[in-house]
């Protein structure tokens, strides 16, 4: 459902919607709260809220902290992988001319990879990916130990980078935020909008009250689930730096 933002926000905003009214359901059936009840719920209210607020804010600041990762490795990927083109001329002809090849096929899976929110799609990709990996340091690894020399060891070097950079994204790819966060911040929620309901005063008060909060709780979590989410959602990393290496290497 993380991977889904959509179908969290409904999920949240039933949810909690449906426990305010079980809080203002239990209130009726309790009776009229003593004015000193209502002050004691009103405080617990009011630190719940607090906590609520400063949950989501530090989960928003966990999202957005990991979404800048996230642009941070695919500049580092573009870099690796125009650097290393570069350095292909330094081979022999002909090794040159085919890690220039794979490194083309290679930079084309790793837009895809941006692009793609398809689940089986990304696991196509990421087979084609693992292969072009074996295949640009088995020709790098072939031509280093023919000639070992300095030069060689640069162009080895920089295909290592590309290599590395790769595995960066992916664990940055993977490193979201914990579900035993989001459980936190639902069952606080869940609680908030328990003791408004609880707490409500009139039918008035319950109509404009009991929407208000659920809505704004799971917006937040919307915002949240969007920025922390890789390939889900309408908020994703563009591979603006890939494609502008890619418009290089076919230029090449």
């Amino acid at each position: 459902m993380m991977d889904s933002p959509g179908l969290l926000f409904a999920a949240c905003l039933a949810a909690l919607w449906f426990t305010a009214q079980a809080g203002a359901y239990l209130s009726r059936k309790r009776g009229m709260l003593q004015e000193a009840e209502r002050t004691d719920l009103g405080v617990i209210l009011t630190a719940v809220l607090t906590l609520l607020s400063l949950i989501i804010g530090f989960t928003f600041s966990m999202s957005i902290s990991r979404y800048d990762q996230r642009k941070d490795y695919e500049a580092t990927e573009a870099n690796a992988i125009g650097t290393e083109f570069v350095r292909a001329g330094l081979l022999p002809e002909k090794d040159a001319a085919t890690v220039r090849q794979l490194l083309g096929s290679y930079l084309a899976q790793r837009i895809l990879f941006y692009r793609t929110g398809d689940a089986k799609k990304l696991q196509q990709i990421n087979a084609c990916t693992a292969q072009l990996q074996k295949s640009l340091w088995s020709s790098v690894q072939n031509a280093a130990s023919t000639q070992p020399t300095p030069i060689m060891a640069l162009v080895a070097s920089g295909m290592n980078d590309v290599l590395n950079s790769q595995a960066y994204t992916q664990a940055a790819w993977w490193n979201r935020i914990p579900i035993a966060a989001w459980i936190l911040m639902i069952a606080i929620a869940a609680c908030c909008n328990f003791l408004v309901g609880y707490t409500e005063r009139g039918l008035e008060a319950r109509a404009k009250r009991l929407i208000v909060i659920p809505l704004v709780v799971s917006t937040s979590l919307f915002l949240i689930a969007e920025i922390d989410s890789p390939n889900g959602g309408v908020v994703r990393i563009k591979p603006q730096n890939l494609e502008s290496i890619s418009s290089t290497v076919r230029g090449s």
